[in-house]
């Protein structure tokens, strides 16, 4: 009899140690997921950048960051300072923020290159639509700066982007590199 007491005791002790453990866990989660949104929340504002002028430190991070290959074309926008250059046969855009940071690089791609389970939900959700370009956006991950495509700020992560025509109707999907597709935007035509 005492044996099977012993056994009840543990076995009601051990059934709240697990739900108290639960309970932690669901709390730490809770509590990750809120300094990550604040985290998200405090580098949303993407800092404009003055003046007409690319940044010298801008030109000389590039140099840093790609080596000794030729820059093309600088220009300077709202937020970015952006270089077009070639790498590997490539042609690339870069983006510098406000801090002459590297956020990331486009370049161009194809429907084939985006993941195979993107493709088959784009070809069977979005019949009768032309696949017009693509674009990937290769993330600097330590950056957190996020960035802004066709118009409209995106978490930092890395992504293709494709437009799609229809009649008078053009959108741009976000495929994340796992193949997730999603609406970003419909573009005017």
């Amino acid at each position: 009899m005492s044996t099977v007491t012993l056994l009840l005791a543990t076995a009601v002790s051990a059934q709240s140690s697990v739900a108290s453990l639960n309970k932690d866990i669901r709390n730490d989660r809770k509590e990750e997921s809120e300094i990550k949104k604040e985290k998200r929340m405090e580098r949303r504002e993407i800092r404009k950048l003055e003046g007409r002028e690319v940044s010298y430190q801008a030109k000389q991070a590039f140099y840093t960051d790609f080596g000794n290959v030729p820059a093309g074309r600088w220009m300077r926008t709202g937020n970015f300072d952006e270089v077009l250059f070639t790498k590997d046969g490539h042609l690339m855009k870069a983006y510098y923020d406000y801090d002459a940071n590297l956020v990331g690089t486009t370049s161009r791609k194809i429907f084939a290159d985006i993941p195979m389970n993107a493709q088959r939900f784009i070809d069977k959700n979005y019949k009768g639509y032309s696949k017009e370009k693509v674009v990937l956006f290769d993330d600097n991950e330590p950056n957190e700066t996020d960035m802004i495509l066709y118009g409209e700020q995106f978490d930092d992560a890395d992504n293709y982007f494709i437009e799609l025509k229809k009649d008078n109707k053009a959108i741009v999907l976000q495929v994340n590199t796992s193949g997730q597709v999603s609406f970003f935007k419909q573009l005017k035509q």
